[in-house]
Order: C-alpha cells, then sequence, then structure tokens
C-alpha cells in the first residue's frame, strides 16, 4: 500500500531539508543550481552581489545568458568549463572573473567560482552548483600591495626628474589614468624652502608627468613651471594644510571644481610630498577613461606612494647640495693651471664624476727639486671635498721638511689614523669614520736626475722615454689610515725629457691595478713632439670609460735636467780657516756666473751656515751653490742636530746666525738626509716687482 502524501518523514531527509533550507536562506556565499540543461533552476538570498543584477529573473534561463547579462567578459570559457564540471565531475576551485555593472561602473565586482556535480543515489549527474564568493576587496588589495611592492625601485638613482618618473611610472595605470609630480624650485637646487615663505606662494617646476594612453588636456611638460595658480592645487589647500585632498565629481561639493574641469578627471588625488619636515612639492593622480573614482584605500596608497617618494626625492636633493658644495670646494682647491717649475713642465686633465676625491699637487722643493703627488679617496661628496683639502693641505705642510717620500707618508698615515671626534659618524659611534685615501708621493732633483718614488695603495705611474711607455715598479704600502704605515721608496735615474705618467684608480679598466699601457703606444710614440697638454688629453681620452664611477685625474710631468755649468760644490776640512775659504769661493762662483750683486749677501750667509756646520759637525763638510730661478746655497754636514731660528739678546755673544741668514734671504731650511742633514738658503737672482 502506497505511502500517504501526509505521511510523517524520516529524521534523516527532515535534517536534509532543514539543512538545504538553511543554507539557501542564510548562507553569505552565493549558491547557483544548474541543471543538466546548465539552466539556473535556484538561488540563494546571497546570491546577488549588488541591485542591479537581475539574478531572481534569470531563473530558467541557461548559464551562457545568465553571464552575459553579468556582462562578464569570459563568459563562452567559463560555460565551457562548466559543462566540463557536468561531464566529467571534476570540480573547479577558485575560478576568478569580473563581473560588470551595466548602470554603475563603480559597482563592478570580481568573484571567485567554486563549481561541482550534484549526483542522485546512483552516481548519476543531476546538475552542478556554482558557489560566488565576492573577493573584489581582496583582489585590490592584493593589487595595491603590488604597487607598493614595485615602489621599493622609487629611487634608482639620485635624480630628481629620474626619481619622478618613475613614480609616474607605477601609478600609470595601474593606479591614476594620468598622474603628474611637481616640485619646489628650491629642491632642484638643493635648498630646503625658506621657513617664513609660505609654501603655497612659491612656484612650482614639473619633473615628471605620464598619460595612459592619448594624451588629454594640454598640461605642463616636465620643466615647465606650474604654480603658484588660484585654480589649482595649491592655493585649494594640499600645499597651504599641508593635507592630502580626494576631488569627487559625483560629490556635490566638488562637482563643480576648476580643478576636476582643467584636468577632464572625474576624480583626482592631490598629496604634498615632505620628507625629514622638508616640504618638496606635490603628487597628482586623476582618473579620466577607467570610470570607477578614488576611494580613500586609493588615497592612503598614494599618500604612501608619495611619502617613499619624497625621501628619495630629499635624497637627491641632499645630493645635488652636496655635490654641489663639492664641487665649489674642488674647484677652489685644484690649482687652475699647471705650475712653472724648472725641473719639470706639466699638464693636468680633470673629468669630474660627481663622486671621489680625485687631486694632485706640483710642490717646489729647495734645491731646485720638486714634488709630484696625486691621491685619491673614496669619501662621499662633501667628505670626499674635505679630506681632498686635509690631505693636500697636510701634503704641502710636510714638504717644507724636505723628508723623503717614505717618512712624508708615514706621517700622512699618522695624520689619517687619528679620529676627529668633531665629526660623529652616521651610525652614532662617536668616532670618525675615516674614509680610505690613497696617496703616491715622488720627488725628482733636476742635478742628479734621481727620481724617489712611495705609494700608499695608489696606482703605480708610467713613464714614456724615448717613445716607449712603460710602468713604474713602485712597491705599495697600505692606504692612508690603515693596516701598518711602511712605505718602501724606489729610486730611479731618468733620462731628460721623460714623462711621468700619474693618474687615480679612475682611468683603470675595472678589476685592474695598472693602467693597460698596449692600448697607448702611439700616444706615447708621438709625445716626443707634440705639446705636453695634448699628450695629457689624448691619454685621458683614450683611457676614461663612457660613464666615469668617480673624479679621473691625470697629471703629465716632463723632466729636465739642470745644466752642471749651473752647480758648484766644494768639499770642506772641519776647520774655522774653511770658513773664509767658503766665503773667496763662492764670490768667485757668484763673478762666473754674473751674480756680482749677490756677493756680499752670499758670503755672509754661506760665512754663517759653515761656521754652523764647523761649531757642531765633526767630518767634512760640503758646500754647493745652484744657479736657478733662485741662488740657492746649501751646507751639509753629519750632524743630525737640526739648527733652530732663536732672536738672540742685545748681550748675547752669539746665536744671530740664522736669524741673519733669514733677513738676507727669501727662505730657508734644514733637509734631513740618511745620515747628517744639509742647510739651504735661497737668494732672490732678481728683485722682486714693486720692492
Amino acid at each position: 500500500m502506497p505511502d500517504s502524501p501526509h505521511a510523517p518523514q524520516s529524521p534523516e531527509l527532515a535534517w536534509d531539508d532543514a539543512v538545504l533550507a538553511t543554507l539557501f536562506a542564510q548562507a553569505p556565499t552565493g549558491l547557483y543550481v544548474y541543471d543538466t540543461r546548465l539552466c539556473l533552476v535556484r538561488v540563494n538570498a546571497a546570491a546577488r552581489f549588488f541591485p542591479a543584477f537581475p539574478v531572481r529573473q534569470m531563473l530558467g534561463r541557461p548559464i551562457l545568458q545568465v553571464l552575459r547579462t553579468f556582462r562578464v567578459v569570459e563568459a563562452e570559457a567559463l560555460e565551457r568549463s562548466t559543462r566540463g564540471v557536468l561531464e566529467t565531475g571534476r570540480p573547479l576551485r577558485d575560478v576568478r572573473f569580473r563581473l560588470h555593472s551595466p548602470d554603475n561602473p563603480a559597482e563592478d565586482r570580481v568573484a571567485s567560482a567554486f563549481c561541482f556535480r550534484i549526483e542522485d543515489d546512483r552516481g548519476a549527474a543531476r546538475g552542478v552548483v556554482i558557489m560566488l564568493t565576492d573577493v573584489t576587496e581582496r583582489v585590490r588589495a592584493e593589487a595595491r600591495l603590488r604597487l607598493l611592492s614595485r615602489a621599493v625601485g622609487i629611487g634608482t638613482t639620485l635624480d630628481v626628474f629620474r626619481t619622478a618618473a618613475e613614480l609616474c611610472d607605477i601609478a600609470v595605470p595601474e593606479l591614476a589614468d594620468s598622474a603628474t609630480v611637481d616640485v619646489l624650485d628650491s629642491v632642484l637646487r638643493g635648498e630646503a624652502p625658506a621657513q617664513d615663505t609660505p609654501i603655497e606662494k612659491l612656484p612650482l617646476r614639473r619633473v615628471g608627468t605620464r598619460t595612459a594612453g592619448e594624451a588629454g588636456r594640454k598640461a605642463p611638460a616636465v620643466g615647465e613651471v606650474v604654480g603658484p595658480d588660484p585654480a589649482g592645487p595649491v592655493a585649494r589647500g594640499t600645499l597651504s594644510v599641508l593635507q592630502p585632498e580626494l576631488l569627487l565629481r559625483t560629490d556635490p561639493a566638488h562637482a563643480q571644481d576648476p580643478r576636476l574641469a582643467r584636468t577632464g578627471a572625474h576624480s583626482t588625488m592631490s598629496v604634498p610630498m615632505r620628507a625629514r619636515g622638508v616640504v618638496l612639492g606635490l603628487a597628482c593622480f586623476h582618473r579620466s577613461g577607467n570610470p570607477v573614482p578614488f576611494d580613500h584605500d586609493d588615497l592612503a596608497l598614494a599618500q604612501q606612494l608619495a611619502s617613499h617618494t619624497a625621501l628619495c626625492l630629499d635624497n637627491a636633493r641632499l645630493y645635488s647640495r652636496e655635490r654641489s658644495v663639492a664641487r665649489i670646494i674642488q674647484r677652489n682647491l685644484r690649482p687652475a693651471g699647471g705650475p712653472v717649475h724648472a725641473a719639470v713642465d706639466t699638464a693636468h686633465t680633470y673629468l669630474p664624476a660627481g663622486a671621489g676625491g680625485g687631486w694632485f699637487d706640483v710642490l717646489p722643493l729647495s734645491g731646485a727639486r720638486v714634488a709630484l703627488t696625486a691621491g685619491d679617496t673614496t669619501a662621499p661628496l662633501v667628505d670626499a671635498a674635505a679630506a681632498m683639502g686635509e690631505l693636500r693641505a697636510a701634503i704641502t705642510a710636510l714638504s717644507e721638511l724636505d723628508l723623503p717620500p717614505d717618512e712624508i707618508l708615514t706621517r700622512l698615515h699618522d695624520l689619517a689614523s687619528r679620529p676627529a671626534d668633531s665629526r660623529p659618524a652616521a651610525d652614532g659611534d662617536p668616532r670618525s669614520r675615516t674614509w680610505p685615501a690613497t696617496c703616491l708621493y715622488a720627488v725628482y732633483d733636476p742635478v742628479t736626475r734621481c727620481c724617489s718614488l712611495a705609494g700608499a695603495g695608489h696606482p703605480p705611474p708610467a713613464l714614456i722615454h724615448d717613445g716607449r711607455l712603460e710602468l713604474v715598479d713602485v712597491p705599495q704600502g697600505p692606504p692612508l689610515g690603515q693596516g701598518i704605515g711602511q712605505y718602501p721608496v724606489t729610486e730611479r735615474i731618468l733620462a731628460e725629457g721623460s714623462i711621468l705618467v700619474l693618474h687615480n684608480a679612475a682611468l683603470l679598466p675595472a678589476g685592474t691595478d695598472s693602467l693597460p699601457l698596449d692600448r697607448l703606444p702611439r700616444i706615447a710614440q708621438a709625445a716626443p713632439r707634440v705639446p705636453l697638454q695634448d699628450t695629457c688629453d689624448a691619454i685621458a681620452e683614450t683611457l676614461a670609460p663612457k660613464r666615469l664611477q668617480q673624479d679621473a685625474v691625470l697629471l703629465l710631468a716632463r723632466t729636465h735636467a739642470l745644466d752642471p755649468r749651473r752647480t758648484a760644490a766644494w768639499t770642506l776640512p772641519n776647520d774655522p780657516r774653511a770658513v773664509n775659504r767658503a766665503r773667496q769661493a763662492a764670490a768667485t762662483q757668484l763673478e762666473a756666473w754674473g751674480l756680482d750683486k749677490l756677493a756680499d749677501d752670499t758670503a755672509l750667509v754661506v760665512s754663517e751656515l759653515v761656521t754652523n756646520a764647523v761649531r757642531y759637525a765633526g767630518g767634512p763638510i760640503e758646500l754647493r751653490l745652484i744657479r736657478d730661478r733662485a741662488l740657492t746655497c746649501e751646507v751639509t754636514d753629519d750632524s743630525s742636530t737640526a739648527p733652530h731660528l732663536r732672536r738672540a739678546l742685545d748681550t748675547d755673544e752669539g746665536g744671530r746666525g740664522l736669524f741673519i741668514t733669514a733677513q738676507l734671504t727669501e727662505r730657508w731650511g734644514v733637509r734631513p738626509a740618511r745620515r747628517g742633514k744639509t742647510i739651504w738658503a735661497e737668494l732672490p737672482t732678481a728683485p722682486h716687482p714693486g720692492a
């Protein structure tokens, strides 16, 4: 007997019906049930994402028509995938697609679909269920995160224009249809805006812009001034109150805003750019082609992008300021032209790169000798300029002591190793950070043609002679301020007309520590016949890379030999009678040179210096006269005791020898030797102008 239609259901069926009813009434996930013909037969309460989609009117319609009603671009592909689930029973998981509202583009959504087959007790297919989850906010958040991760690439260079362009390239078209970056004029000069000037009244200059697709209304180009403007965002509050601003055409308060009319956008974001308490400029983002207006999440993203970019722009501003200061310092410290000296002719080339502190000097020494020095430091910008100035000042002062190259470098090493407590390190350590510096110091004597060289981690010099080029083997000690300061000396006799080539590491190929001589044979062959400066420029042009990583310096020095007829030397016994003999020998030599007018002063200087040697030395005494741009008197003895100038009292019977010498000569000094010393004094061979 058949069951009565009003017979009670079994507990299992009642439970299933209750679960099914609750699922369709309360589940937050949209459920769409299709039969075996893939026609929509049932939906739950959460199936409508928004009222614009008439989901319940689609009951009985095939899935393709439903998808097209939702304006799903991938409708045909989704229909084929659903049919595959019905036929094979293999479910689909997390298939994402976009739903486009026909009336309100702002309601466009992204859905994630899960599809599985419905089967009866025998396993036969009865239809499919599609579960749709609204993942619009998740997708937008993921897009914002991707955009922020790409923002790490902003600031690859310390260039204001390039940094602004990188922000615009990232923002368009992912965030906006167009973007602009404007900075204050003072930022381009490396300066912060004046504290007492209202920011909104300062002129802005466009440094970055990008528009997706075809350009809209005419806008200022990069480099043009864009404010202050009464109709622009400057005067309307963004910079005056330094707060971000979101303008929407749909907002009655902004519908007639001239800023929207000017850009042709339906929504605009204006974000001030600040870093380290300094206002730098303004970043603006516009949407016109994309129908979805900006929201407050977009504004928060724009603030993060602008904040990161502002820090990079401020780094570029500080770099520009430091570079300008460094250039001014380096230009003032670097000699404008090659110094004139009887021992050498010099020429130099300087190629700025905006980094490092390469330098050189040509320093006159006693006895017609000359010191040639070159150095380099890898300190950044202003620190490099300061380090260069300190090293050059120290070398100039030490050269007055007439020390050999190894002692000069040793004393420089000691100076560089001392911490300067007044300049704290960037990491907070109270001790100053020391930057590595290299140096090459050479002394050339035109009388003996001997060149003595020592190096502190600096590239060895090259030598051009007889049309050939070779490297001078200079054993290197550690860079200044690092390691133990031991600097061996190399001595080399140079033929007259030889050319010493001093340079820094900027002219070396990557991974090498000496000049590539195989690239310079023609220049070396032509060197004896062309001006020295032309040879210098040719070497720099051949060796300098297309993109210098640091400032490059090149110094060429062509050597001269002093004519033997311009020197005279005598060996005197250590006896008081030698003073008279020295005085007579000097007077005779001056007469032969036609310098009779210097005879009296020279005789007195020679007398005092020889007397000093007789008094304090024990062995023979050497007297030498050198006629160069000045007349040099040198007295050499075996005593290592250096005399000191002192002012004797009127009642003293001695102690006036060096004081008299200092009054009669242009300059005087003591040159230590490996054994003993040399006291020298220079007398001008011609009166000074206006004397």
